[in-house]
């Protein structure tokens, strides 16, 4: 796999990322600052960390499996595996300027 492949499938499991959405924000998980890392190699694997806004969040299983079952879709992926950490803990500082924008947070 050349190195644009491969950057072509990480583009493509950042836009899978933005269109996943907290249920309870309307705003997709990658502008709200919840994925930590992407960790994509060349034999298809992808390792995500991801936080939630809150470590009790009532969606967390929900939401680890629709990262699974959409960026597992993408090109290239064979096996997607998301670790679900809490350090650094989320706050609004992670959020991507459109984010703020959209809930009104500037």
């Amino acid at each position: 796999m050349t190195p644009e492949e491969i950057l072509e499938v990480e583009k493509d499991i950042v836009l899978t990322l933005k269109n996943i959405y907290d249920p309870e924000i309307p705003v997709n998980i990658y502008d709200l600052g919840l994925i930590y890392d992407i960790d994509y190699n060349p034999s298809g694997e992808v390792t995500i960390q991801m936080t939630l806004t809150a470590p009790n969040c009532p969606m967390a299983d929900m939401l680890v499996e629709d990262v699974n079952t959409q960026v597992a879709k993408v090109k290239g992926v064979k096996t997607v595996n998301v670790i679900l950490v809490f350090e650094p803990a989320w706050d609004k500082s992670m959020m991507t300027e459109e984010a703020l924008l959209e809930l009104n947070l500037f």
